[in-house]
């Protein structure tokens, strides 16, 4: 049997570009030699989010105007709990109030988009495959004329928290008695999920969602409108996930969010820096009502006014986690 051998140059004889100095006002990417990021207005380093495309960020394709989270209408399981014991999760359909809440949820994401008054607006969809979600998004879009929809995808990612096959009523009542007791984060159902589980492949649709608006996926062919609309159909739990991804909460706050409603929508609009804030649609008590703390509102009113890339030196766990802070002058 032949013996092959990699033999490989001496150290002296590999080339290394000479390290360039970090300036006082410009931190030096990892990227190349030529990129460093200035700070910005607010004294603040901005560090820009990797893009899929080399070319410079003016040329990339405009921001989705709004990222809009849609939880399915009732369906007949949020009436009947029983049907889970029969029917499997994935095909519960919607009741007919499910049904007219997507219809009304899309004649209001319709009129918030035409209060913009822009000419080029438009919707792209991404769906739970669920029967109940795939319902609801095919109500919601009666308010949308096919020259509006620039496309949609059926996205498995987004399914409903696994709480294992057929359920057994009564034993599925006791193991939410226990998640409450062990957590409501990190508790596995038998068979099924936790929501550290679902967190886990929103993950991953995170990272697909931020690829496709980074190279203008959903956008058709030649268009470059900075007034698209993507809506979210999806289920409560993965919802909220979605929410604690992008915005980086805690396992604690993540605890204290609540659902929003059958067929209610959460608004995530692009702010004047270019991220997306809550506060740019909802008012402060909308959002506690959905469980948001002063501490995270404190964070939304900040994502209003930054820009993609940069860190928030003032993050709101910084003075309550750290508590060796309370010693010194936490300016």
């Amino acid at each position: 049997m032949a013996i092959h051998s990699l033999t490989t140059p001496p150290a002296s004889s590999l080339l290394f570009p000479p390290r360039k100095l970090i300036k006082s006002s410009f931190i030096q990417c990892c990227k190349t030699q030529d990129e460093s990021i200035e700070l910005s207005t607010n004294g603040k380093a901005s560090f820009p989010e990797k893009s899929l495309q080399k070319q410079p960020s003016s040329n990339l394709p405009p921001r989705p105007r709004r990222i809009i989270l849609v939880r399915h209408g009732q369906s007949q399981g949020n009436v009947d709990e029983s049907v889970y014991t029969r029917i499997a999760d994935p095909k519960i359909a919607l009741t007919e109030k499910g049904k007219a809440q997507a219809e009304e949820c899309g004649k209001r994401i319709r009129e918030m988009i035409e209060k913009d008054e822009a000419d080029d607006w438009k919707v792209y969809f991404y769906v739970s495959p669920y029967k109940r979600t795939r319902e609801t998004l095919q109500n919601l879009a009666r308010a949308f004329e096919r020259s509006r929809i620039a496309g949609m995808r059926e996205e498995p990612r987004l399914r409903e928290q696994d709480f294992g096959n057929f359920q057994d009523r009564e034993r599925m009542r006791a193991e939410k008695a226990i998640r409450m007791l062990y957590g409501r984060f990190f508790f596995r159902f038998p068979n099924g999920e936790s929501a550290a589980d679902v967190y886990d492949r929103i993950t991953g649709f995170r990272e697909t969602l931020r690829a496709d608006i980074d190279i203008g996926r959903f956008q058709p062919p030649g268009e470059q409108s900075p007034n698209m609309n993507l809506v979210i159909v999806s289920h409560g739990l993965t919802l909220r996930v979605f929410l604690m991804r992008w915005y980086k909460w805690t396992v604690e706050q993540y605890e204290k969010l609540h659902n929003f409603g059958n067929g209610g929508m959460v608004v995530m609009e692009r702010g004047f820096g270019g991220r997306y804030s809550l506060l740019m649609h909802h008012t402060e008590e909308e959002l506690k009502e959905i469980g948001l703390t002063d501490e995270m509102l404190m964070d939304q009113e900040w994502q209003k006014f930054a820009r993609p890339g940069e860190l928030n030196y003032d993050f709101h766990m910084l003075n309550s986690f750290f508590t060796h802070f309370k010693h010194e002058d936490c300016q």
